[in-house]
C-alpha cells in the first residue's frame, strides 16, 4: 500500500522558514520518471502545483509565487522529499500536500498524481 505523509508545518512569522517532508512508502520516490509535487490549497482559492521534483534529469519547477524562495529536494536514501520555504509570506498560508506521479513529462495537472498524502496546514501569520 502507497504511503505519502507530509510533516513539517506550523505557525511562522513572516519572514521566517519551514521545511516540509514527504515521505513514502509503498513506492520509491528516486525510481526512474516518478515526479513528487508539492500542491497548495489556499482559504477559499482552487488548488495549485507550486513545485514538483523529478526523479528523470532531476528537472524542477516553481510556481512564479514561490520561485526564489522555495526549493524541492530528494533524499533517495531516505526516500524523502523536502519542500524548503523560505522568506514565508502571508499568502503562503494554506494546506500544502506532496503528490506522486510516473509519467516521461511531469505535470503541474494534479491528474498526472495518483499518489496524495494528507496535507500539512502552513500558516503564515505574525
Amino acid at each position: 500500500q502507497v504511503q505519502l505523509v507530509e510533516s513539517g508545518g506550523g505557525l511562522v512569522q513572516p519572514g521566517g522558514s519551514l521545511r516540509l517532508s514527504c515521505a513514502a512508502s509503498g513506492l520509491t520516490l528516486g525510481l526512474r520518471y516518478y515526479t513528487t509535487a508539492w500542491f497548495r490549497q489556499a482559504p477559499g482559492k482552487e488548488r495549485e502545483a507550486i513545485s514538483f521534483i523529478s526523479s528523470y534529469e532531476t528537472n524542477t519547477y516553481y510556481s512564479d509565487s514561490v520561485k526564489g524562495r522555495f526549493t524541492s529536494s530528494r533524499d533517495n536514501a531516505k526516500n524523502i522529499v523536502y519542500l524548503q520555504m523560505n522568506n514565508l509570506k502571508p499568502e503562503d498560508t494554506g494546506i500544502y500536500f506532496c503528490a506522486a506521479g510516473r509519467g516521461v513529462n511531469p505535470s503541474t495537472r494534479g491528474e498526472f498524481y495518483n499518489h496524495w498524502g494528507q496535507g500539512t496546514q502552513v500558516t503564515v501569520s505574525s
